[in-house]
This record gives C-alpha cells, sequence and structure tokens, in this order.
C-alpha cells in the first residue's frame, strides 16, 4: 500500500518517537521533546514533522525547518527516517519529496539531511540529489561500569558550578556563541537571539540543568557541557564548547568529566554524545573519557532552487 504523507498530529508524537530511536538509538528523541518542540521552536525556525502512515501505521517521519541559527539565509534541514522494518515501500521517497516542497515554500535554497552510514541510506541520498559533505560519529559509554577517574582541580581562577547556579542564563548564551563560531559543521551556527536561545536550548523539557556543568570565571561561563535526559537511565552530552580566549587549559574535558560523574551518581547508566569527525580535540576527550563509537552519519545536502 502507497504511504500516505500528512501533518504530525498531536496523537502521533509516541509513534514518531518510536521510529526515530529504533533507526537511531544512540539519539536521546523523546515524545515528550517532540510535543513540546512543535509548539515551543523559536517562530524563525519553521519547525514542522511530516509523516508517513501505511495501514493505519506510523512508519516514517521528516523533522524539516529553517537552520534560522545561521547567518548564511536560506539553509534548512530535512532529516527523513522510516522504520528499519519498513523501508523499501516508498515510505522515503515519499517523504523526502514533501519534506522538500515544505522548504521550497518557505523559501529555502538548500536542503541539509543527516543520513546513517549504511550503503542503504546513502544511496537513496544520492538517488534523490543529495552531495555528500562531513561525517559525524555517535559515540556511546557504559556509564554504570566505566572507569572515570577523579577530576583534577580547575585552574587559579576557575570554578565548575551547575547551571542551576545562573539566575540568568545569558552568560551561557554569550560563552555558546562564542564556541560555536568556529565549531566544524557544515554551516555556521552562531546568529541566533537571546530570546530564541533561551526558547530553543534553555526551556526544552529535556535539558538538566543540575547535570549542565560550566566552568566560570567571576561572572563569565568560559566552558561548559549541556547535559540532555530521558529523565530514567539515558544521559547526553549536548554541545560542549570552551570560549576561545580560555582554551587549551583542559577546560572542556574537565566540565564534562565531572558531568558524567555527577550522572552515574544520579542514577544514570548510559553515555551518549556526538562530534564532528574533524574535530580531532573533542574526539581525543571522548576516547579519555571511555566514549567508544556506536554509530556515524553523514550530512548531505541538496539545491532547491533550481
Amino acid at each position: 500500500m502507497t504511504p500516505t504523507v500528512r501533518p504530525l498530529r498531536p496523537a502521533d508524537t509516541a509513534a514518531v518517537a518510536g521510529v526515530l530511536a529504533a533507526a537511531a538509538p544512540y539519539q536521546v528523541i523523546s515524545a515528550g521533546w517532540l510535543d513540546w518542540h512543535t509548539v515551543a521552536a523559536p517562530a524563525a525556525e519553521h519547525f514542522g514533522v511530516l509523516v508517513a502512515e501505511s495501514d493505519g501505521r506510523v512508519v516514517g517521519a521528516a523533522l524539516t525547518g529553517l537552520l534560522h541559527e545561521s547567518a548564511d539565509p536560506g539553509l534548512a534541514f530535512a532529516n527523513v527516517t522510516v522504520h528499519p522494518d519498513r523501508r523499501g515501500r516508498g515510505a522515503g521517497a515519499a517523504l523526502a519529496a514533501a519534506a522538500e516542497r515544505r522548504l521550497a515554500a518557505l523559501g529555502a535554497r538548500v536542503a541539509y539531511a543527516k543520513v546513517a552510514e549504511d550503503p542503504a541510506s546513502t544511496a537513496f541520498a544520492e538517488r534523490h540529489g543529495y552531495r555528500r559533505g562531513r561525517r559525524a560519529e555517535h559515540l556511546g559509554l557504559d556509564l554504570a561500569g566505566a572507569d572515570l577517574p577523579e577530576p583534577p582541580p580547575p585552574p587559579p581562577g576557575v570554578r565548575l558550578l551547575a547551571a542551576t547556579a545562573l539566575a540568568d542564563p545569558y552568560p551561557l548564551y554569550r560563552a555558546d556563541l562564542d564556541a560555536s563560531r568556529d565549531e566544524p559543521g557544515e554551516a555556521t551556527m552562531d546568529e541566533i537571539s537571546y530570546a530564541d536561545w533561551r526558547t530553543a536550548y534553555w526551556d526544552r523539557p529535556d535539558l538538566d540543568r543540575q547535570l549542565t556543568t560550566l566552568a566560570m570565571v567571576d561572572a563569565t561561563v568560559v566552558s561548559f557541557t549541556v547535559a540532555l535526559t530521558d529523565g530514567r537511565e539515558r544521559y547526553r552530552s549536548g554541545m560542549t564548547g570552551t570560549r576561545r580566549s580560555h582554551r587549551g587549559r583542559g577546560l572542556a574535558g574537565l566540565v564534562k568529566l565531572a558531568a558524567l560523574r555527577q550522572a552515574r551518581e544520579a542514577g544514570f547508566r548510559y553515555a551518549m554524545t556526538s562530534n564532528d569527525a574533524g574535530n580531532e580535540a573533542m574526539r581525543a576527550i571522548n576516547h579519555r573519557l571511555g566514549y567508544r563509537l556506536v554509530g556515524a552519519e553523514w550530512r548531505y545536502h541538496r539545491d532547491l532552487d533550481g
């Protein structure tokens, strides 16, 4: 039966989260996050989810929107996922076409897509006119059994604090912008307003502010690691970054180690993270902490304006 593609309905979020988890178990994406993001995403993102339905069952989804954090206008994302048991039946092609139509109507000129590193997925992307870009690695750590060392003392003048210590998260926003300016990736993502940053990151329901760890000098956040969790046993390191003026002091490794130890004490059993394959500094930190490769994906892109 030919799949039907339609916009997400509130009752679909659990099924969509199940599809995403089946295809990429190294991610931490919950129905709660989807419920929140579909209504609370910054307006400039124009976030929208399309679902593929077959025989009354959600078999795939496309997460779409504009890369509103980039100073380069017209960039968008179209991340298509089909349940592993329902591939090869037209759902992926139907979702990709519908996603591109939606983005083109929003004025997008380039669509980026995250594509799993397996022959079938990359061949599908290339058949549909997408060109391969950068590679990203997904890493996992058995947190319950990991041999995490005692963290060394912070450098003089540096304090480690939880994000709950911030009366106002603006210092973290400033640090995030500074660290993101040269983060390896297809597009520079450093043009988000404070209001949109608060909406997209600080207010997201899976952010654990107690585990989000900051290195501070006086009132300035100089390094940080963001903690995302499922509230049960899975912990994910989101963005980890250091201000360019404070690099080379071991701060990124320090905040990440401190957060991992606190996550284990809080009862989380599995830790996940990801990084651009060209980010050698962060790859080295993750390797020292015991993370091992559990998956990889490529960033593909396709021109939509002709």
